[in-house]
């Protein structure tokens, strides 16, 4: 009963202003679509102004690490992606901590990947591209939103089980990728379905996708054990996050705010229609889920000798 009184200041003190939320990529990804669909309904809820920041580089570090040195006052979020839980492996520079600097606050949503090519190449199957993969190195190339995305590791696994070699071609973001693509610059453009939305079944054809099962929003797309490499399963996520000295109080409610917008149509059928599963976590749920894909990705890390470089 005593901490009532405080924790009530804190709400009523809350929020302080615009509230920041960065997306560690750049206009036109999934991370960004995402921020810009919760933007109105928070600030209705919230009843600020909500910018949104794009702070692309270091595959979302440079965004995250700007939010993690932020004064822990609960006016900037920053949404993570796949690559979050791997940066730290690959890069011990990074400036921040994930683990003690920053505190899960929600998993908004989780996907699978696409195996995609350009309409111009002539693969019309993943096993086409892997019979050419095997003639030689350096024969297929692939693009991802950066190194230790989950796109690159999931396609460091499918040469690892298919022993193959591709080229690996990191880009700063879902948009500037997938103008590549269209551009024939790549073979490959590997990315989550929220990413590659738009220009699948237009300018890019799939040919795969890295869920255990298939979406039923994209039912017609095989995925990658089904077009017959088995052992290579994994799905994208975005979630937000805070510095780790913000209250419980401030992270409660703005997960709560989350959930609102979520909850909505204008927000949750964007999500849906490109093939998400929309999770709206609690906290702790979130921070478990870190941990446990930490623990996976790391091994493949370990496996396939990835760097930074």
């Amino acid at each position: 009963m005593l901490a009532t009184p405080g924790i009530l200041r804190a709400r009523a003190a809350w929020p302080d202003g615009p509230i920041r939320i960065v997306a560690p990529f750049p206009p036109g990804g999934s991370a960004d679509l995402i921020c810009r669909l919760v933007q109105t309904p928070l600030q209705q809820s919230l009843g600020v102004p909500v910018v949104i920041e794009n702070r692309p580089g270091g595959s979302g570090a440079v965004g995250t690490a700007a939010v993690a040195r932020d004064r822990a006052d609960g006016q900037s979020f920053v949404l993570v992606f796949d690559s979050h839980v791997i940066n730290p492996l690959l890069n011990p520079t990074l400036g921040f901590d994930p683990e003690k600097d920053l505190r899960a606050v929600m998993l908004v949503a989780t996907a699978p990947m696409l195996i995609t090519t350009p309409d111009a190449k002539p693969y019309k199957t993943l096993a086409d591209v892997i019979a050419v993969a095997r003639q030689g190195t350096d024969r297929i190339s692939f693009g991802t939103v950066g190194v230790g995305s989950l796109a690159h590791l999931t396609m460091e696994r499918l040469q690892q089980v298919t022993g193959t070699q591709m080229v690996h071609v990191p880009y700063r973001g879902g948009g500037p990728m997938s103008t590549a693509a269209m551009a024939g610059e790549i073979d490959l453009a590997v990315a989550s379905v929220v990413g590659l939305g738009r220009q699948v079944g237009t300018s890019l054809r799939p040919l795969a996708q890295s869920g255990a099962s298939r979406s039923p929003r994209r039912p017609d797309i095989p995925t990658i054990g089904e077009a017959g490499v088995a052992g290579v399963a994994s799905e994208a996520f975005w979630g937000f996050c805070t510095q780790s000295g913000v209250s419980d109080a401030i992270v409660t409610r703005f997960n709560a705010a989350l959930v609102d917008a979520l909850a909505t149509p204008a927000v949750r059928h964007p999500l849906e229609s490109q093939g998400c599963t929309v999770m709206a976590s609690s906290p702790d749920e979130f921070d478990r889920f870190l941990g446990e894909q930490s623990a996976i990705w790391s091994k493949v890390v370990r496996e396939r000798h990835i760097t930074a470089q």
